[in-house]
């Protein structure tokens, strides 16, 4: 990260942008509308965090000069408080988090009664039970929260072998799995992975998602559940990887929404590899003729179906597996949304004989739609 300017500098660069730029036509209209001008209240006494937060939010809804103004302030705030805005949060060595996941991890939360649209433990067992009359069977597999799986990168105080786990996951998990549930623990899989010396990071550290190397490690843990319980077979297709690597900034660092902000950083860049159809030479396609059906959220989105494309979860399993697999993705929308488009497209799961359901852990209780129980039409 490049060197920050002292306080004092900054506070005089972002007041003047204000007063030159935004306060004249503010004033304007405040006083037409009989109001006391904001803006001067930041000269009644030394401006805090919370000032410029609060002038930025009137700026921004005020005029469109604010909005421009709108990620200086940002940068502003970011370079003077280390504030990441609304939806990040900085943690040590560069590394930034998705602000819901840190809550879900810090707050303390009761699955029981805590969704508004219906509960995680029915709609999960019921699905299961859909997929049973069915002849498939479910493999639920909640993607961890960065916070979880690094959370010395979050806090110093935080650190420690495994890091802390929202007690919420673990009750959750406990009682899946008490209901006959089978659960794919990622949990353990990092923690284990990441006690060998050398080993790389398994999320990234400008993004909310796992890295190559950790969505790899998930992928194989995948595929060996699946093959260890005999509910499919080891296919005959050949897969090879080629590397495709892709530089970018993260998702969570983009959130801040001011470019001035990703400067001072990398764009970070990803070793991913594409999975490759070794007879016809071909990227990776799913097929929805596969036994497989795999359900999940934007950790199935990426790498798969954006940059560097049939490189990531999906097209990963199948090259273990040695045979495509269907999917069915829904950008935060895996708790309730995925399961909506089956039963909408009951001829999704025709022919199927395993689910594989992702979703982040934050979702168990912040999931879109709740967790709503979702049944399937009755089989033909």
């Amino acid at each position: 990260m490049a060197a920050r300017c002292s306080p004092g500098i900054c506070l005089s660069v972002i007041f003047a942008a204000m007063i030159a730029l935004v306060a004249p036509s503010q004033l304007v209209v405040e006083w037409r509308r009989g109001d006391s001008p904001q803006i001067a209240e930041l000269f009644r006494r030394r401006p805090t965090g919370a000032d410029l937060r609060n002038l930025e939010s009137s700026l921004e809804n005020a005029c469109r000069i604010g909005q421009l103004v709108r990620p200086w302030m940002q940068w502003a705030r970011f370079v003077i408080f280390e504030d990441a805005g609304d939806n990040a949060v900085l943690g040590r060595g560069g590394w930034f988090f998705y602000r819901p996941a840190v809550e879900y991890l810090v707050e303390p939360w009761s699955p029981e009664g805590e969704q508004a649209q219906g509960n995680v433990f029915d709609a999960i067992v019921s699905f299961r039970d859909d997929l049973a009359k069915r002849g498939i069977r479910l493999l639920v597999m909640p993607a961890p929260n960065k916070a979880s799986v690094y959370s010395e990168m979050l806090a110093r105080r935080a650190g420690g072998e495994g890091g802390p786990v929202n007690t919420a996951t673990r009750d959750v998990l406990a009682r899946l799995r008490r209901a006959g549930i089978e659960i794919l623990d990622l949990f353990e899989v990092y923690e284990r992975a990441k006690r060998t010396a050398g080993s790389p990071a398994y999320y990234l550290a400008q993004d909310s998602h796992w890295s190559p190397e950790g969505m790899e490690l998930a992928a194989e843990a995948a595929a060996k559940r699946l093959l260890e319980l005999g509910w499919v077979e080891k296919g005959s297709t050949k897969y090879q990887t080629r590397p495709a690597p892709v530089q970018r900034y993260g998702d969570v660092l983009r959130m801040i929404r001011a470019p001035q902000v990703e400067r001072l950083f990398e764009p970070q860049r990803m070793n991913c590899t594409q999975v490759v159809d070794v007879e016809t030479g071909r990227l990776y396609a799913d097929d929805a003729n596969s036994p497989v059906l795999v359900l999940g959220d934007s950790f199935l989105r990426i790498f798969e179906r954006d940059a560097p494309g049939s490189g990531g979860f999906v097209a990963h399993l199948a090259r273990h597996l040695g045979f495509s697999v269907s999917s069915v993705v829904s950008d935060g929308g895996a708790s309730t949304l995925v399961r909506q488009q089956l039963a909408r497209r009951p001829a999704l799961v025709k022919g199927k004989r395993a689910v594989v359901w992702e979703f982040v852990e934050r979702d168990l209780r912040f999931g879109t739609e709740g967790w709503q129980q979702v049944p399937l039409p009755p089989a033909d």
